[in-house]
């Protein structure tokens, strides 16, 4: 699973737009120079399904998130500081599939999974199936930091952070009624179906390697930040899916899969169907098409979430931000929850195309 993702030839299209992209400017003087980029989970996000109560309960979350992270960069913070902070007030939220709003395993409990880079050193931590740590990401950080390890899993992870002196709760503090409804309805129409978050399609939905999907629901939630030392940071933090089994790890906490950061091209957090992000190694290939192929950050997301994925059947989005504050965060779903922060403090928010 954490072996090296090496880098995939492939033959890039220029010129791709995405839906789900910020415009970028190409002249020098009119670019906004980014520091932060969020995302809170990618699908079929219909602004028809959304009433202006939540829609304005996901964007003024989304605002907090960046805030804090913007409040920490604006001072000389690191990136890694923003980013974990960022993650922190999305994994406080129901809101969001990640710590408080987890969906429920097929057992009916809360596994989490949270992964951190950093992109000067490319030091990297991560925790999967976790139940009892209120804030994964803050643990996959300390993996990163007072570990030799990168990955930790299950009760090991838990015993390291209480060492570490995290905070751990009670498995019932993830309890939340609208994730556990949504365990029930899938079970009675199926109990080997499993389901992401954010989706209102009940298609069926099948891969070109067989993999059956019904509900296409994807509930990460990610940042990625560029510091005034010119630092990057990616973290990323999920639940997973609805009604999983036998521990099932998706790419968040995976290195190059669905978490990546790397100096001298970009920081990437993705969200997404993640049997497809593992076997593409999305994050890292972006990467090495940057530095390989000296792609746009653009050019280089776009080919991975607009071609490469949906190729085999899957989907979601990424976002990224590049060494020189650049921004791509495309997405091949009806929306995904997302926003960013200039160095001037502007913030932005979207969620539908």
């Amino acid at each position: 699973m954490l072996s090296t993702c090496l880098a995939t030839a492939l033959l890039m299209t220029t010129g791709i737009h995405s839906a789900g992209m910020l415009p970028v400017n190409d002249t020098a003087t009119a670019k906004p120079k980014y520091v932060m980029v969020i995302h809170g989970g990618a699908g079929t996000i219909l602004k028809s399904q959304m009433t202006p109560e939540k829609e304005q309960a996901y964007k003024t979350a989304l605002e907090q998130a960046l805030r804090s992270g913007y409040t920490i960069l604006q001072k000389g913070g690191s990136s890694l500081d923003a980013v974990e902070a960022a993650i922190r007030v999305m994994e406080d939220s129901p809101l969001f599939n990640a710590g408080k709003g987890a969906v429920f395993t097929h057992e009916g409990k809360n596994e989490m999974d949270a992964a951190i880079m950093n992109g000067k050193t490319l030091a990297a931590g991560s925790v999967a199936g976790v139940t009892v740590i209120r804030n994964p990401i803050t643990a996959a950080r300390a993996v990163m930091e007072k570990s030799q390890h990168v990955m930790l899993t299950g009760p090991g992870a838990e015993k390291f952070a209480k060492e570490a002196g995290l905070e751990i709760v009670d498995p019932s503090y993830f309890y939340t009624e609208e994730r556990w409804k949504a365990l029930q309805k899938v079970k009675a129409v199926d109990e080997n179906k499993t389901q992401l978050d954010h989706d209102a399609d009940t298609t069926h939905k099948t891969s070109r390697l067989g993999i059956e999907n019904k509900d296409n629901k994807f509930g990460t939630v990610g940042a990625v930040a560029l510091d005034r030392q010119g630092n990057l940071a990616a973290a990323t933090s999920t639940g997973g899916m609805t009604n999983k089994k036998y521990g099932r790890v998706g790419d968040a906490p995976i290195i190059g899969a669905g978490t990546y950061a790397n100096n001298a091209t970009c920081a990437i957090s993705c969200t997404g169907w993640g049997e497809f992000f593992i076997r593409l190694c999305v994050a890292k290939t972006v990467s090495d098409l940057m530095e390989y192929r000296n792609e746009t950050v653009q050019q280089a997301a776009n080919e991975l979430i607009m071609n490469k994925v949906p190729a085999l059947g899957g989907d979601g989005g990424l976002i990224a931000i590049d060494k020189n504050g650049n921004i791509a965060m495309p997405f091949n779903t009806a929306g995904m929850y997302r926003g960013s922060v200039t160095e001037d403090g502007k913030i932005e928010v979207l969620i539908y195309k």
